[in-house]
């Protein structure tokens, strides 16, 4: 028996048999509802459909608690990506955060000053701790990079040229251009040299009674090699200094220890930058930092403050619990090293032995018939940091990769998307992967378990 259309239910027949169980505003439980029955509507004219009007109701009351459930959930990163955009860039510890909740329950001196009883400054919770670890005469942070380059690049140079070269023009995720945030800034952009050499004497020519700064913009989400050349950010403080125009340089990523001392790619710390002398130093601090998501800015005290009293900054500062993660963040860090809060550079860190002992542990954990049906086997692999970080480095790792018998691999990992513990991997071939790097430790016997249940 066809369905027709005066099988369907109305809204308020739906609510009824909803009995207020679902606990959302009413005008989106409505929403959603109406759009439920419009895909109905749609199939029933298309003659698709053979169901009661009891059995439509039961599927409308199952689709409004499956898309009212919370939209941000927890997922397992079996892509080998730590800073995955995605997935929110930088992880943290359940811990971590229940730590900071216990104390942003209820009211928190984010503005208030408890010795003085006076309004204070949002930018104490960090600005000591941050100026101190970069070396810099003075620090603040606001949402996220491009708003610590955009607001910089308004409050130095609005109105004015700003000198940057070729082979410095980046584009990253999310449209994301220098060229473009230059404009909106309200300065003019003067390129100089090519995308492969800009020599000393580029800069220098280019220099008129129009500009305003000099920028030097480190390209992390990319390397040119072969025949290059590029002019080193001390050159061009010098040369800033000479003429007395500031210098700002634009890190993107940014790392507070040495990389290469954990065994990663040779990345400049911030420290060895500030220490070349420019004006302002911008960075995030959800990338090789481990915080949230944050532009972190730190530099002399000229510019600090007044990028402080542009009115740009309003709309750009963070919030409490912005402020909180990234000082806990900052806390991880001890004598050139981390602590294992830091899970960012604790997973990046973490060796391919130990990997393979915990892809080991799992196949141990599973049924027999599983890795033979799914054709399970551990195998050594490469991934990359993530978020334009370490843009020439390979990190080793390990991963479980899947040629199952019946199926193919597009449908394998759309149900490890869609189970009970979402897990996302990727394909190679027709090959389904699940990199270990970026798992948990607290999260292999529930990937154990995905893996039974896919």
């Amino acid at each position: 028996m066809k369905t027709t259309l005066k099988d369907c239910p109305s809204v308020h027949q739906v609510l009824l048999e909803m009995n207020g169980n679902i606990q959302l505003h009413e005008n989106y439980i409505k929403y959603i509802i109406n759009a439920e029955l419009g895909k109905i509507r749609a199939n029933i004219k298309k003659g698709k459909l053979s169901k009661t009007k009891q059995e439509l109701l039961e599927h409308i009351v199952s689709q409004v608690w499956l898309i009212s459930a919370p939209r941000l959930v927890n997922v397992i990163n079996g892509t080998g990506i730590v800073l995955h955009t995605g997935f929110g860039r930088a992880p943290f510890r359940g811990k971590h955060l229940k730590d900071l909740a216990d104390r942003l329950d209820g009211y928190v001196n984010l503005e208030f000053d408890l010795d003085s009883g006076n309004r204070g400054d949002r930018q104490s919770l960090v600005q000591e701790q941050l100026s101190a670890m970069c070396g810099s005469d003075s620090a603040m942070v606001v949402n996220n990079n491009a708003a610590a380059v955009f607001l910089s690049l308004n409050e130095m140079a609005e109105g004015g040229e700003v000198i940057c070269s070729r082979g410095q023009m980046v584009e990253i995720g999310g449209s994301f251009r220098i060229p473009d945030i230059i404009e909106k800034s309200g300065a003019i952009l003067k390129e100089v040299g090519t995308t492969n050499r800009t020599h000393l004497k580029d800069y220098e020519k280019a220099i008129s009674k129009k500009t305003k700064l000099i920028l030097w913009v480190h390209t992390s989400n990319y390397v040119v090699k072969g025949f290059t050349k590029e002019v080193s950010l001390s050159e061009l403080v010098i040369l800033g200094k000479k003429h007395k125009i500031p210098v700002m340089a634009d890190l993107g990523s940014g790392a507070l220890l040495d990389m290469k001392q954990l065994g990663l790619a040779d990345e400049m710390p911030v420290k060895s930058i500030v220490n070349s002398g420019p004006d302002i130093t911008t960075f995030s601090g959800d990338k090789l930092l481990g915080g949230p998501q944050s532009g972190l800015m730190v530099g002399k005290k000229k510019w600090i403050n007044a990028c402080k009293k542009n009115p740009l900054y309003r709309v750009l500062r963070c919030d409490k619990i912005t402020l909180g993660l990234l000082e806990e963040t900052l806390r991880s860090y001890h004598s050139g090293s981390f602590t294992k809060d830091n899970l960012s550079l604790t997973l990046l860190t973490t060796s391919r032995k130990i990997l393979k002992n915990r892809g080991q542990k799992i196949l141990d954990s599973l049924q027999k018939k599983t890795p033979i049906e799914l054709g399970i086997t551990l195998v050594d692999s490469e991934v990359e940091a993530g978020s334009g970080s370490l843009p020439d480095d390979k990190i080793e790792s390990a991963a479980l990769s899947f040629s199952p018998k019946n199926g193919k691999a597009k449908d394998l990992a759309k149900g490890f998307r869609c189970g009970s513990i979402p897990v996302v991997g990727y394909i190679h071939g027709n090959t389904f992967y699940i990199d270990l790097k970026a798992v948990l430790p607290n999260q292999i016997k529930r990937l154990a378990t995905a893996i039974q249940e896919v």
